[in-house]
């Protein structure tokens, strides 16, 4: 039972720095002293890292921070709660320290029982002689790939977060820690995949739900080849494109060793990516689909993902009419200024449903239908339905975190930035990719007409335009829109310093980066009214980031608060 009790303590989350819960610390001596004794001890420990990830608060930030602050998601105004009124001030840029989602324990609980993993599991080799330094280094790269996802979560919605490698077990430590720049912080992150990619698992280690629902060789390099991007976007370095490039080629030509080994055929297709419908039921109906990396792993029994279906399908129960979110409006027809150019695109139809008689919103359908799309155009169909009878209960339904085709627009994107004029090679290379992505989804009976066309993409504003619109049709509610506009934000803007917090800018007087218009322009679209009113309020790179909720600012007198928030007492709301 003490052991039990152990286990409970330390994958419920040692928060880095708030306050242990001290009516349970006398079964800590347990963890130190009887509990890392054999393999399985370390197993129930790695499992139960990834374990944390699936909570409801997990997920329902990663939905709201990469998907609800972007031009994708809108609110549903009729239902009123705690929830709803927190995600009122996020959709009118009026968020308050109070703010639930503001509220980055979650991450830390994770990282912390990473922590203790790292620092605890290598006595186990000299104690259970089936516990080998193979073992030993394999689940040291589990976790060093885990830490460095969840500490790259908090710098994209953070900025400026504390950073510790040290466990956390008792309330005799000092949990506080100040806030490091965001650059030191994916540099640690950056040189613990490095390390990482060396001894974690090859992707073909398994043929079960862990091929991906763990880290492995292509988790590791596709999460470098995304922070790569992301510090060359803010920091405009041409070394970090190119890294992102390595480490993207790196990914794709992995996949396609695979999909070979497996004997399959790839027929003419260059990438193994499923065709049109049958990508649908693959990546999103069966799941753990060939072209998928790393995927959150939902059975529905002992886990459920309540958060999706809360958010995507049904707020409150089978009774619940809707989610909290829906898609917004630019998902609804084709054409200029839409998701969906072309009338072929599956995805116009398999990505949401018409809520209604409403031409605003959209529910959304991607993640939460179990019924493959029936028509075989896309084009001729006349209205769009969720063709799905689903329980609330027992939703089983992974969150993605990487696949092929995210992938494969990582790199298309690095290519962009580093193409010199229109006349470079690295320009066409990555239409080329982008191409690749929607020609999968596009009806074959359409193709010809449907296809991208080289002509009227080749400059460089333009390529760098259908890259960010093709991440969007391709991975729209993923977790992934608010981040790629923030990349597009930051290559836009000037005087960005990212090896120093915002308030020791703020503390020295020094003028804050604009935010670009370009990026407001495309975040507030989804606005019917007041997007003029988001655009004015969010005027520097620091209302791009959440503020630290209140309550860590009072447990850690260490931390600084985001300069572009003011204490709840004196916040006016004007919503």
């Amino acid at each position: 039972m003490k052991k039990i009790l152990s286990f409970i303590i330390v994958t419920a989350g040692l928060m880095l720095s708030s306050c242990v819960d001290t009516e349970l610390l006398p079964y800590n001596k347990t963890v130190d002293e009887d509990f890392w004794q054999t393999k399985a001890d370390v197993s129930s420990m790695v499992n139960g890292a990834y374990k944390s990830m699936l909570s409801t608060d997990m997920i329902s930030h990663l939905i709201v921070w990469g998907d609800f602050r972007s031009d994708e998601l809108v609110l549903v105004n009729s239902i009123s709660n705690s929830t709803t009124e927190a995600l009122n001030e996020i959709y009118a840029a009026n968020i308050q320290i109070t703010n639930n989602y503001a509220n980055w324990s979650s991450l830390y609980s994770v990282i912390n029982i990473c922590n203790i993993v790292l620092e605890k599991s290598q006595a186990v080799i000299n104690i259970d002689p089936s516990y080998t330094e193979g073992d030993w280094k394999s689940d040291c790269a589990q976790m060093k790939a885990l830490r460095s996802l969840c500490y790259f979560y908090l710098v994209r919605n953070f900025r400026d977060v504390p950073y510790s490698s040290k466990a956390y077990m008792n309330s005799s430590q000092d949990l506080r820690l100040p806030q490091s720049s965001p650059d030191s912080v994916l540099t640690s992150c950056i040189k613990d995949l490095q390390e990482a990619e060396a001894d974690i698992i090859s992707a073909e280690a398994y043929n079960d739900w862990r091929r991906v629902g763990w880290f492995n060789k292509d988790g590791v390099d596709a999460l470098l080849a995304d922070i790569y991007l992301w510090r060359a976007s803010v920091m405009k370095n041409s070394e970090d494109y190119k890294q992102a490039i390595f480490y993207s080629n790196k990914v794709i030509e992995s996949k396609k060793a695979q999909h070979q080994s497996r004997r399959l055929q790839i027929e003419e297709k260059e990438y193994p990516l499923a065709e049109g419908r049958e990508a649908y039921n693959d990546l999103f109906i069966v799941q753990n689909a060939e072209e998928s990396i790393l995927e959150l792993q939902f059975d529905g029994s002992n886990n459920s993902n309540t958060a999706l279906c809360q958010y995507y399908f049904k707020y409150a129960g089978n009774n619940s009419p809707y989610g909290y979110l829906r898609a917004a409006s630019i998902f609804g027809t084709r054409g200029t200024n839409m998701v969906y150019e072309k009338n072929g695109d599956y995805r116009f139809v398999e990505n949401v449903y018409k809520a209604g008689t409403s031409n605003e919103s959209y529910d959304i359908r991607k993640l939460i239908t179990q019924t493959n799309w029936s028509v075989g155009n896309p084009g001729a169909a006349s209205g769009r339905d969720r063709e799905s009878d689903r329980a609330y209960a027992n939703f089983r339904q992974n969150y993605p975190v990487y696949r092929l085709t995210d992938v494969m627009l990582m790199k298309a994107e690095a290519m962009v930035q580093l193409a010199v004029d229109e006349n470079d090679t690295l320009l066409r290379q990555a239409f080329n990719l982008v191409k690749a992505v929607n020609d999968r989804s596009i009806y074959e009976g359409s193709l010809s007409n449907d296809s991208l066309k080289w002509g009227n993409y080749n400059t460089l504003d333009r390529m760098e335009n259908l890259v960010l619109s093709e991440r969007l049709r391709e991975l729209c509610f993923e977790g992934k829109r608010w981040y790629d506009l923030m990349r597009y934000g930051y290559r836009k803007m000037e005087n960005v310093d990212y090896t120093t917090t915002l308030a020791s800018q703020n503390e020295q007087g020094k003028t804050m980066p604009n935010v670009s218009r370009e990026m407001m322009s495309l975040m507030t679209r989804k606005y019917t009214a007041g997007g003029a009113s988001v655009s004015a309020k969010m005027r520097t790179e620091p209302y791009l980031y959440m503020p630290i909720i209140e309550s860590e600012m009072k447990a850690n007198d260490l931390l600084r608060q985001n300069p572009a928030y003011s204490s709840s007492d004196q916040w006016e709301k004007n919503y």
